[in-house]
């Protein structure tokens, strides 16, 4: 496949969740009318949708059923905007740019951006619970899977110890760890979420995916952490050079630039390692592993 054939998949992807999320999402017209607003400026119309596109790449390697993938794929981005949307708060990273444009707290206020998150996040479950299509007993434990790597033992328990960590010295088993919750849980449920809607997993089609989704978590944020140190806002779409001036661990701190730049590489080749048991099949989560890697914003 020509990496021309993956762009235009991911553009049909793209394109593809922004329409199930208009769906999906209340619309503007339904009271209370500003929340449903602020909702759909802060979901739609932007973000690389990296969660549905490794939602849909799992999917197609189990043989999904397209409707049940939508909505997978709209649940994880809904959760994935959620944070967003309270991570740039005030009283947490207190940012002003997102997806280039200005964050919810700022187009709308804080109160908003408050109940915007809190809306997304029950949205997601809504979505998901609303699949007719799959076994229930698989159903429910896929609604099971997107609470556990959202919560606290996920995303919202990284979030904390990142949160807990500014000004700290971290070793990096600890930024490691930090990272496998506030990034990595999301983005692997997506990937096993996507999959679920193919079909109950065997034992070693988990362990692989779980092998793949880890290397790709720990490698989006090794990217992000060089990103962060290198790149502009205007490329980046948020502030640049943020976790350096609020005193944030990062890999570059821990590691330098190089030497980070050397693990992003080894974990592309760890995720690609982890999909040999699938094959050619498995070629659209390969392209995505790359794209992670080699992304420049």
């Amino acid at each position: 496949m020509t990496d021309q054939d993956f762009q235009a998949w991911m553009q049909e992807v793209q394109a593809g969740v922004e329409t199930a999320l208009e769906t999906l999402l209340p619309p503007a017209s339904a009271v209370p009318h500003r929340l449903h607003e602020a909702m759909r400026y802060t979901a739609l119309g932007g973000g690389k949708r990296v969660r549905p596109l490794l939602a849909h790449a799992s999917g197609a390697l189990f043989g999904a059923e397209a409707g049940a993938l939508a909505r997978v794929a709209s649940a994880v981005e809904m959760i994935h905007v959620y944070s967003l949307v309270h991570d740039d708060m005030p009283c947490m990273d207190d940012d002003d740019l997102r997806r280039g444009k200005p964050t919810v707290h700022v187009a709308y206020d804080e109160a908003t951006a408050l109940l915007v998150g809190d809306a997304l996040q029950a949205q997601a479950f809504a979505a998901l619970a609303g699949i007719d299509s799959l076994p229930p007993a698989r159903q429910v434990a896929m609604l099971r899977l997107l609470a556990e790597a959202a919560g606290s033992g996920g995303m919202c328990g990284g979030q904390a110890i990142d949160l807990d960590s500014v000004g700290l010295a971290l070793q990096r088993e600890e930024l490691e760890r930090m990272h496998q919750l506030k990034t990595g849980a999301m983005l692997r449920v997506s990937v096993i979420l996507g999959a679920l809607c193919g079909k109950d997993l065997a034992p070693p089609e988990l362990e692989a995916l779980n092998a793949y989704a880890k290397a790709i978590g720990l490698a989006f944020q090794v990217v992000d952490d060089v990103l962060d140190a290198t790149a502009d806002s205007a490329t980046l779409g948020k502030t640049a050079g943020k976790d350096a001036a609020d005193n944030k661990p990062t890999y570059v701190s821990i590691l330098g630039l190089d030497q980070s730049k050397e693990l992003a590489e080894q974990l592309r080749r760890e995720a690609h390692q982890a999909l040999a048991p699938f094959g050619e099949q498995a070629q659209r989560l390969r392209e995505l592993a790359d794209l992670i890697v080699q992304r420049k914003a």
